[in-house]
């Protein structure tokens, strides 16, 4: 497979034109060194701090190393080499040009911390997930919303997806390499990902001492995809306490293995609980680590619907963060248990999106969608996300979209 056109590189290009210093994020294998190498083309200087005589200069000698490796530049895993940090903060004060040095981070704890401490002000951080299906399919991206309108010009141009193609994606994931070589073994590609997400991100982390309960960590939080987060039984669960599972959770959300979606509320909505609710962004990664076989035993099995509903949810997610913008994303759960899996809040308005794993949901999908009425704010259309072949009227206000059409 060529080089798959990503959604976010025009706006790589507008924060390229607004600071002098881009930094791009995400998760390890999402493309990130492809996408800069592509749009840096014939016109800009690449080096890896991968290598170890690049990244023994730019340490011992960031000076010379700096001058060797002139602007425009890309530089590749920043982390491994902050003695960088300053004198780039230098050089783009004395030039003043906007886009002189790029740069890509994997390890995006220690990456964020000192770009952002050294080169505030400087720098355009942006972040870049793996591949969402409209980029596998070369449909331009848009963000979700469920105008009816946007939402038929789009059926449109998009090919149809059966439920076992829906679910071979789920079942792959979005790591590009797996798209440009479809042959490579997903069993030994995500053991190999998870082994280098350990030993070369997690060990550095102070707040995570043994690996294999880190590992084991991860497998309890794979096995609660799509469900709300009770730091207690998570805890219980894995062995850990409750203080940890809360650190360990957030090392998750900020390496983009995990989304925590915050509960909708407002003063108006006195019953409303207050967890949040997981979602792997990938679920490639995710049905490795719970060792589900096969598209076929996963779409089968009892975790199915858990899996459609975290894909869908991630490709909504991936749709905002590759237009650069904040997903307005939340949802809603009472103690009456009542739920709506997705609500977009935005120019103030509330949006509500149920996700069902079926062809024929029925007007009981939308049947939660009123109890947003209590907040005062606005109630916008809503959408029902599903397997149905076209995006149809419920009723007045509410239709069903189907999953490939996201």
């Amino acid at each position: 497979m060529d080089y798959v056109k990503r959604a976010i590189e025009p706006m790589v290009l507008e924060v390229s034109r607004t600071f002098p210093v881009l930094l791009i994020t995400g998760p390890r294998q999402a493309g990130k060194t492809t996408l800069l190498r592509k749009l840096g083309e014939g016109d800009r200087a690449y080096v890896t701090l991968d290598e170890p005589e690049a990244r023994m200069q730019a340490k011992t000698d960031p000076a010379l190393f700096l001058q060797r490796y002139k602007p425009p530049v890309t530089i590749d895993e920043i982390q491994y080499a902050p003695e960088l940090l300053p004198y780039i903060k230098m050089n783009v004060d004395r030039s003043h040009k906007c886009g002189d040095y790029w740069l890509t981070g994997s390890q995006i704890f220690q990456a964020m911390r000192d770009v952002s401490e050294s080169l505030a002000g400087r720098v355009g951080i942006m972040n870049l997930l793996g591949l969402s299906n409209a980029e596998i399919c070369g449909i331009q991206n848009e963000p979700f919303t469920t105008d009816m309108s946007r939402l038929i010009a789009r059926k449109n141009i998009v090919r149809e997806m059966s439920l076992t193609e829906v679910f071979e994606r789920i079942y792959r994931g979005g790591l590009p390499a797996l798209y440009a070589r479809p042959e490579t073994n997903l069993d030994t590609f995500y053991s190999s990902y998870i082994a280098t997400y350990l030993q070369r991100d997690i060990r550095d982390l102070s707040q995570v001492g043994d690996e294999m309960a880190f590992y084991n960590f991860m497998i309890c939080a794979a096995a609660r995809t799509a469900k709300p987060v009770i730091y207690e039984e998570f805890a219980k669960e894995c062995g850990i306490s409750a203080p940890t599972a809360k650190k360990w959770l957030s090392v998750l959300v900020t390496s983009h293995i995990i989304a925590l979606v915050q509960p909708y509320y407002n003063n108006a909505l006195s019953r409303v609980t207050k967890m949040p609710l997981m979602h792997f962004l990938d679920t490639g990664l995710c049905a490795h680590l719970l060792k589900w076989g096969s598209a076929e035993t996963l779409e089968r099995g009892a975790m199915s619907g858990a899996f459609f509903e975290s894909w869908v949810f991630s490709e909504i997610y991936k749709s905002y963060v590759n237009a650069a913008k904040t997903p307005p994303l939340y949802y809603y759960r009472d103690k009456d248990k009542r739920e709506i899996d997705i609500v977009l809040n935005y120019d103030g308005t509330l949006f509500p999106v149920e996700i069902k794993k079926s062809a024929s949901p029925g007007k009981e999908a939308v049947k939660h969608f009123h109890v947003l009425e209590q907040t005062g704010l606005p109630i916008g259309n809503g959408a029902v996300v599903c397997m149905y072949g076209d995006v149809l009227p419920i009723d007045r206000q509410n239709c069903y979209v189907p999953s490939w059409v996201i």
